[in-house]
């Protein structure tokens, strides 16, 4: 077995948060605004923005502008 060990862990702690986890799920129902997945959290839209970061980065979720908002979809072919 050839893993890499490095970005495996990288991978697993992008994923080892409760809200991150959660988000994950709300996007397995389809394209969710911003505005929608902060009404299910008592967070700040600028730490819904950092969950959101790591995630895209990690191509999990893509990301497009919706206006002042960004709409955010579920990769499946992540998983």
């Amino acid at each position: 077995m050839d893993l890499n060990y490095k970005s495996t862990a990288q991978i697993l702690k992008a994923l080892a948060d409760e809200t991150r986890l959660q988000i994950i799920d709300m996007l397995t129902g389809g394209e969710l605004c911003a505005c929608k997945i902060l009404e299910g959290f008592e967070i700040t839209q600028p730490t819904l923005s950092y969950h959101m970061k790591i995630l895209t980065d990690w191509e999990f979720v893509d990301g497009r502008r919706d206006g002042a908002w960004m709409r955010y979809t579920l990769k499946k072919d992540a998983f």
